[in-house]
């Protein structure tokens, strides 16, 4: 056998609940019941899709068809953990903190030169069969407690198979009490699986399915075959706990055939001292002894009562009367497994020992335990039966909780049957709104006491569903993994007869590669969750204000940033990590750049299932605040060298101080700030306004541009306006250049008057110094010019002038602006 140890880590981060919660055998209990009444955690107001869901998988080397089991504050490693034990079909044994994930001890039951068993050709369990039923601890065995484990294995060389009992230390993993033992029996009979005489043991033929039972120090097992490949016959064999002898041995079809314990995994129950289970299809005996036991001693397809006392015996049983028939047509009780009722008082008082179970039949049968009917060949001699109570086979068994029993058999809903004085009643008060394929639903319960009562049972598909019911409601699907966008939940796919385990607030279900854990998602908050600074002077800071982050779950989150944003800021003392159910706190400072309101947020990011957690930041930044209209000043076209009337720009404070002005400058002089009306001074009370006014002054052509800018004590500053403007001018010129004109003749030139820049304005046009007798007329004399040129004719007269040469000047003028050009004008004789 080999053991591996693991140290889980960052234990330090995880709380361990202070009161043991443990789960030691199949279905909760030796009724098997399948009810935990001390889950303080689950409830059906947390158990949703939005606070509940897939904590993590413990993997596994093969299919996981055990229940798992728990046990609370147990030492291992030198540390006190809840510990989950998982076996799988491959010989693997694994023990894993049940709240961190972390594996503790894995140990094979495989001994040198074998392997799991191959399926034996039977599709029941495949590919390979090495531990099916659930494993029974207990902790009063052993130094530190005792799991008992059946494992079936095969010899690669020789092709021998081995079915082994083992006992393991639970806090090691290491084998006691000089295990493990073989199973080995022999029986005196005339059946299957013996030559005459004698019955021998085949572990070939047999895998032990149904879970093992501990009652008074034995450990019990079942045997079942793979599928109904025979021969085979029912055996149940017992071994001391602290010796590993067999102490009790019985076989319940010595003289037939088959009538195997498989029950679909479910264990056999028991009370104070008696064992109770159903049996596959097999021999069963219709001729009875005197005191109505079969005279063969084969009891196929019956419900048995076997005492335990001193010896193994049958103590009673109940048979239908067409079991026969029944087996014949594989329609027997051997899929089901039996539940032992608490004690129950009908109307006249009188005290009830009951027990339950049902098959491939679909008929609940409820039996009384001091008295179970034993075969009638034509009535059924039974405490109760409701017929067809069942849509389909039932392959697992019931939960038992207040006064009421939930089955979910193959393609039926999940049914609620109550009892009312002792009697169950005949239709369910309550259903599931999913049916169920084959296998159909084990339930579980996890509850309070009496209250917070929740149904778990899980669907096999693809991949597997874990369901939650309200116990009182049915009707009330209180989750399922499916409901989580993303596959948030998924676990892994179905596996048949899969009883989920709930214990200290997590729910174990296998699945084909491993468990999938659930519980309560880690969740954080911050509170509160919104946070007002009220008013602060700008460029101050305020007096913090606490924020406490909170962790609602139970274990350790890793905390890996805690940010602000916008005008706000942190401290904190949160760490890296927050231990369960702790706080810590962060103090918030805001320190506003610019008046008016600011807004931000404080975020935590961490492991919680709602990471990131955030509160809201606001407060309001006081003091002087600009505003400028309009937001740009542009003063079109300008004559160059000419100065432009005012335009202004308001300037208002909108802010709850007064503003004080240092300055009010432009950054290109041919812009200039000038006086006005409410010209603005050094200082500007809150809720006024003033006006800044600003001239162009181009000195040359084209686009000019500036900036307004303000310096003052508000935020953003200095605070500016774009300026702009455009310097024009006008040109003047003339053709031809030069005429010749007889000297008492007259002559024209052709003027054009440009607009440079988009000059606009008016341009009046004169011939100065002209020579004697010599006119100069203009037409049009003032040109007027809107952004393009425009044309004047010159007429000259010559009057007589003598013969020469003459310059004449044309000169055009607006306003300061003139500009000229010259012809020629020559004179013959």
């Amino acid at each position: 056998m080999r053991i591996r140890l693991c140290l889980p880590l960052l234990l330090a981060l995880y709380t361990i609940p202070c009161a043991a919660q443990n789960v030691l055998t199949y279905h909760n209990d030796n009724a098997r019941t399948g009810q935990n009444l001390n889950e303080t955690v689950l409830n059906p107001g947390n158990v949703t899709m939005n606070t509940f869901g897939k904590l993590f998988i413990l993997p596994t080397d093969g299919k996981v068809d055990a229940e798992p089991l728990y046990v609370g504050n147990l030492t291992v490693n030198s540390t006190k953990r809840n510990v989950v034990f998982v076996a799988s079909e491959h010989d693997s044994v694994y023990t894993y903190d049940a709240d961190t994930g972390a594996l503790l001890w894995q140990v094979t039951m495989l001994q040198a030169g074998e392997t799991p068993s191959d399926d034996r050709s039977c599709s029941q369990v495949t590919p390979e069969i090495g531990v099916t039923a659930t494993p029974v601890i207990d902790l009063s065995s052993g130094p530190h407690g005792t799991i008992y484990v059946v494992a079936m294995s095969k010899e690669v060389s020789s092709g021998a198979y081995h079915q082994r009992l083992h006992a393991l230390d639970i806090t090691t993993g290491t084998e006691e009490f000089g295990g493990p033992v073989q199973i080995q029996a022999t029986y005196s009979g005339a059946g299957a699986e013996g030559n005459g005489t004698t019955l021998t043991f085949d572990p070939k033929q047999h895998k032990e399915r149904a879970s093992l039972l501990l009652l008074n120090n034995i450990v019990y097992t079942a045997w079942s075959s793979h599928c109904d490949i025979n021969p085979y016959t029912a055996w149940i064999i017992g071994y001391d706990k602290s010796t590993l002898l067999q102490t009790r041995l019985l076989n319940i079809t010595p003289n037939g055939s088959e009538g195997s314990v498989w029950q679909s995994g479910a264990g056999m129950a028991a009370d104070s001292g008696n064992i109770y289970f159903l049996t596959a299809n097999g021999t069963a005996d219709t001729t009875l002894n005197a005191q109505g036991f079969p005279i063969n001693g084969n009891y196929g397809n019956a419900f048995m009562k076997l005492s335990t006392s001193g010896t193994l015996a049958v103590a009673d049983y109940f048979n239908m009367f067409n079991t026969v028939s029944e087996s014949n047509a594989d329609q027997d009780l051997g899929s089901g497994g039996a539940l032992v009722l608490p004690d129950m008082t009908d109307s006249s008082n009188m005290t009830w020992h009951l027990a339950v179970g049902a098959g491939k039949d679909r008929n609940i049968y409820l039996v009384n335990r001091d008295n179970m009917g034993k075969f009638n060949s034509s009535t059924n001699n039974i405490y109760q039966q409701l017929t067809t109570a069942l849509a389909g086979g039932e392959y697992g068994m019931p939960a038992y909780f207040n006064n009421a029993i939930y089955y979910g058999s193959v393609g039926d809903h999940l049914k609620m049957f109550p009892f009312i004085n002792a009697r169950l009643q005949s239709n369910p008060s309550s259903t599931s709104s999913v049916t169920f394929a084959y296998p159909g639903a084990t339930p579980s319960i996890s509850a309070n006491g009496t209250a917070n009562g929740i149904v778990w049972v899980t669907s096999n598909t693809n991949p597997a569903v874990l369901r939650a019911y309200d116990a009182a409601n049915l009707a009330m699907e209180l989750y399922n993994s499916n409901q989580a966008a993303n596959g948030r939940d998924n676990f892994g796919n179905g596996n048949k007869f899969i009883t989920p385990m709930i214990a200290n607030g997590k729910v174990f279900v296998g699945t084909t590669t491993g468990v999938g854990v659930f519980g309560i998602l880690s969740s954080a908050q911050l509170a509160p969750a919104s946070v007002d600074f009220g008013s602060q002077v700008v460029g101050t800071t305020s007096v913090s204000q606490p924020i406490t982050l909170t962790n609602l779950a139970s274990t350790s989150i890793t905390i890996s940033a805690i940010t602000t944003s916008g005008d706000f800021s942190k401290t904190d003392n949160c760490g890296s990590a927050l231990a369960g159910n702790a706080s810590c706190t962060i103090n918030v400072a805001f320190t506003p750049t610019a008046s008016g309101t600011r807004n931000g947020s404080l975020t935590v990011t961490d492991s919680a299932s709602n990471s990131p957690q955030t509160a809201s930041l606001s407060g309001t930044g006081s003091g002087p605040a600009v505003s400028l209209q309009p937001s740009s000043l542009s003063f079109g076209g300008q004559p160059i060298n000419t100065t432009s009337s005012p335009k202004s720009v308001t300037l208002s404070n909108t802010g709850t101080a007064t503003l004080t002005i240092s300055s009010i400058a432009t950054t290109n002089v041919k812009f200039a700030v000038t006086s006005g009306t409410n010209a603005c001074g050094s200082n500007l009370a809150a809720g006024s306004n003033c006006l800044i006014y600003v001239t162009f002054t181009p000195t040359a052509t084209g686009t000019q541009s500036g900036t307004l800018s303000i310096a003052d004590n508000a935020s953003g500053s200095p605070q500016s306006v774009p300026l702009s403007g455009t310097g024009t001018d006008f040109s003047v010129s003339a053709s031809p250049s030069s005429r010749t004109v007889r000297s008492t003749d007259s002559t024209t030139f052709n003027v054009t008057v440009g607009a440079v820049s988009g000059f606009t304005g008016t341009v009046g046009l004169s011939c100065p110094g002209v020579p004697d007798s010599v006119t100069c007329t203009f037409s049009p004399a003032l040109v007027v010019l809107t952004g393009s040129s425009q044309t004047s004719t010159l007429t000259v007269n010559t009057g007589g002038a003598p013969k020469g040469a003459y310059s004449l000047t044309l000169t055009g003028t607006s306003g300061t602006l003139s500009h000229s050009t010259s012809v020629s004008l020559k004179v013959p004789k």
